[in-house]
């Protein structure tokens, strides 16, 4: 299970930290202080489950979970009692007291990975329509290998044919499930499942040798060592 940790105590992060990297099924992907800086994680990135402290400057967990129109399962950190029966119709998958034990803390997990066993997972379509110049074509996410930025058009290369469509790399990114695609340059955006080899910043895929830019450097490392790991 992916995790998200929001927490602006140092002591409490590093407790929670720890407790994280105890617990074999869990892997520590993004770890931050507030909730703002959680918000555009929580929209772009997988995360299977957030460590939510409540009380923190500027934006609580609680709004934090109210501004959130989906979200994954979430585990509540506090000092705080109050807070329990709002919490409960956010349908958090538990709450914390601090000071909590590591007992504690894998009970609440272990509810969080039999609450994911238990929950259909989403049906999602394995396609999406493109607007091409006279119609809207079907493509399936299968059949993509990479997206290839032309001026004005993006080239959607499949194994069968080049798909020259107007929409922007920010629209075709809102329909592409993540992390399965990953932009690696301001011109283009790849199927991490279809690269063959990287070397020296260069993807090799079929035919083709994909640059990757400084800008999307470390993001595309993280997503390809978390494949690897």
């Amino acid at each position: 299970m992916n995790c998200l940790l929001i927490e602006d105590e140092p002591l409490a992060m590093l407790r929670l930290k720890e407790y994280v990297q105890r617990v074999p099924f869990l892997q520590l992907c993004f770890a931050v202080d507030n909730g703002l800086e959680a918000l555009p994680l929580l929209q772009r990135e997988k995360i299977d489950l957030v460590f939510l402290d409540i009380e923190m400057d500027g934006f609580s967990g609680i709004q934090l979970l109210e501004a959130l129109p989906s979200r994954p399962a979430v585990i509540l950190t506090t000092a705080f009692d109050q807070y329990a029966l709002k919490a409960f119709d956010l349908q958090v998958v538990d709450y914390l007291l601090k000071p909590y034990s590591f007992d504690r803390f894998l009970q609440a997990v272990m509810r969080a990975q039999e609450n994911r066993k238990t929950t259909p997972v989403e049906n999602r379509n394995a396609f999406l329509f493109v607007k091409t110049e006279y119609r809207l074509q079907k493509v399936n996410f299968s059949d993509i290998l990479y997206i290839e930025g032309m001026r004005d058009y993006r080239r959607i290369h499949t194994g069968d044919e080049k798909i020259m469509t107007l929409e922007t790399f920010g629209e075709l990114e809102q329909k592409l499930p993540r992390p399965q695609f990953c932009r690696v340059h301001k011109s283009y955006l790849v199927a991490l499942d279809k690269i063959d080899s990287v070397e020296r910043d260069r993807i090799k895929l079929g035919q083709a040798f994909i640059p990757v830019s400084d800008t999307y450097r470390e993001r595309f490392y993280q997503l390809i060592g978390r494949a690897l790991g």
